[in-house]
């Protein structure tokens, strides 16, 4: 019997959370219950030509990808409370798919089968590891996708987190900032007395140091997501005889959530909504899943009464990369390049919030998987304007690549790419899509996402399956029912079949470079590349 909404531990009813939810992403003038375009240019093909300013020329590329952003963003309603005005601009001139998820629930190997287009489960990068070094798997094998478009005639540059900490690849790109070494400066952190009280007591075994929060009294000029923005802004406005791929990069919302204290003060903490929760959630998981019992994090903030303060820290986190996206996009329409260059947004995973009783990633529930993606064409693209498409087909981070190979006009690399072009759906949000969506968290643990279910099959052999149609919280695990053996049958089909175990590799030492980079960052005088307004 599946379980009511209002039978929770904490926080908003079920269909309470979600009307709210879905009353803000309405405000942001989307079509969110399924597949469409509000304008009947919908199913008309993409348009070769180049624009006038630019002719025959090839699309530009602005790549945004964000760091530990799950689906909170106004588009998307996954919180009723985010305030994301500019990303929900940005989604109302292009496509929003609503249902897009990662590869991996974790930064290392997410980004680089998302920057390589081959699935974990075939190259055996799984992990945030020391001996997970994504280069020494997936390189000379596969050719990044900077790198590709680089050796097709593109001008490459970026800033910020594109790869993992410390692990950038220099041959992606023609310029970096802060170096091709370093991806991102030195940060701020707030005053002790600014930060969660836990913060200064012995922590839990296996705690990260970075789960932490807390109001800068800084202006944003001063933040080094800024200077990554403002660097890609730069590039922006230079004279090229190329078409560019600009890669911006943003940390936050990643902990530590250390952003202007104004951000904090959008979100009083007596206002502040939980995500709903249930107090029962693992009675019916398998043996074999991630998690068996609320996480560390969980029983820390619970004890402390700091729920409401991280959910706080997150959206004005969050709201602190809305602004920065904001002043990107001005800046690109300041440009004159915006006619001629296609606009990617998305994040590297999502992240819990208390859901499933746990925090962080590394789960393949919803919430870790799900990520905002939204893909706007230029109007030298477009055979007419549209705006605010919405695609609920389920697509993988993975499909970016092949998507932009197409849309570029670049050719294919020497490696297979494990996704599948976008394009079909960028002509047609309701074209068909059979393809469901492969998440994968370590050997033999994947994750199968269709339009209406999850499907998930550890390396033990336990499975969940969950129907989103009725239970978009993933309570009722449904792999056991009778009813649902033709369905899960069906589902088994598609999950993959070989697999490349963990790849081990030299062991990285994230310390050495730390201190190698930012000793390069001080000698170099990297800041002094970034001009001040």
């Amino acid at each position: 019997m599946r379980r009511s909404g209002s039978d929770r531990a904490g926080g908003l009813s079920r269909r309470r959370f979600l009307q709210t939810a879905g009353a803000a992403a309405a405000g942001a003038g989307l079509l969110l219950a399924g597949c469409g375009s509000d304008s009947p240019a919908g199913d008309r093909a993409l348009s070769s030509k180049a624009s006038a300013a630019n002719p025959g020329s090839k699309p530009n590329v602005l790549f945004i990808v964000i760091d530990d952003l799950n689906d909170w963003v106004g588009c998307l309603g996954g919180h009723p409370q985010a305030k994301t005005p500019n990303i929900d601009r940005l989604a109302r001139s292009g496509t929003l798919f609503t249902r897009a998820y990662c590869a991996a629930p974790a930064c290392l190997p997410s980004r680089a089968a998302t920057m390589t287009g081959v699935a974990p489960y075939r190259s055996g990068c799984y992990a945030n590891s020391p001996t997970q070094t994504w280069q020494d798997i997936l390189l000379p094998k596969a050719v990044p996708l900077p790198a590709h478009l680089r050796a097709g005639g593109y001008e490459t540059a970026g800033a910020g987190k594109i790869y993992h900490h410390y692990q950038n690849h220099p041959a992606s790109w023609d310029d970096f900032w802060p170096s091709k070494n370093l991806q991102f400066p030195p940060t701020h952190v707030p005053a002790k007395e600014y930060q969660p009280a836990f913060d200064r007591k012995p922590r839990p075994k296996n705690w990260y140091m970075d789960f932490n929060w807390g109001p800068l009294d800084k202006r944003v000029e001063e933040t080094g997501d800024w200077m990554s923005m403002k660097f890609v802004s730069q590039k922006l406005q230079e004279k090229r005889d190329k078409p560019f791929f600009l890669a911006c990069g943003i940390y936050r919302p990643h902990v530590p959530w250390f952003v202007p204290r104004k951000y904090f003060e959008m979100f009083p903490l007596d206002k502040i909504q939980l995500p709903p929760k249930k107090a029962d959630d693992y009675d019916d998981i398998p043996k074999g899943a991630p998690r068996s019992g609320p996480c560390v994090y969980y029983k820390v903030l619970d004890a402390n009464g700091y729920h409401k303060q991280a959910v706080q820290a997150y959206l004005a986190s969050i709201a602190y990369v809305d602004d920065l996206v904001g002043r990107l996009l001005k800046n690109l329409e300041a440009s004159g390049h915006a006619d001629n260059t296609i606009v990617v947004f998305s994040s590297d995973h999502g992240w819990h919030f208390g859901e499933k009783l746990t925090y962080r990633k590394f789960t393949l529930w919803e919430e870790a998987c799900r990520v905002p993606l939204i893909v706007s064409l230029p109007k030298s693209m477009r055979g007419a304007w549209r705006r605010g498409a919405s695609c609920s087909a389920a697509v993988n981070l993975l499909d970016l690549y092949p998507t932009l190979v197409e849309l570029c006009g670049v050719g294919p690399p020497r490696q297979r790419l494990d996704g599948r072009s976008l394009a079909p759906l960028l002509k047609n949000p309701a074209a068909p899509w059979e393809h469901g969506s492969i998440t994968s968290h370590g050997f033999k643990n994947d994750s199968l996402r269709t339009e209406r279910w999850r499907y998930t099959r550890y390396a033990n052999g336990g499975e969940e399956l969950y129907d989103h149609d009725a239970d978009p919280y993933e309570w009722t695990n449904l792999a056991d029912k009778p009813a649902y053996a033709e369905v899960l049958a069906a589902l088994r089909k598609r999950l993959p079949r070989d697999h490349t175990p963990m790849v081990k590799t030299k062991p990285f030492d994230y310390r050495a470079h730390s201190k190698k980079y930012h000793k390069e960052f001080r000698e170099k005088k990297l800041m002094e590349r970034i001009k001040r307004d």
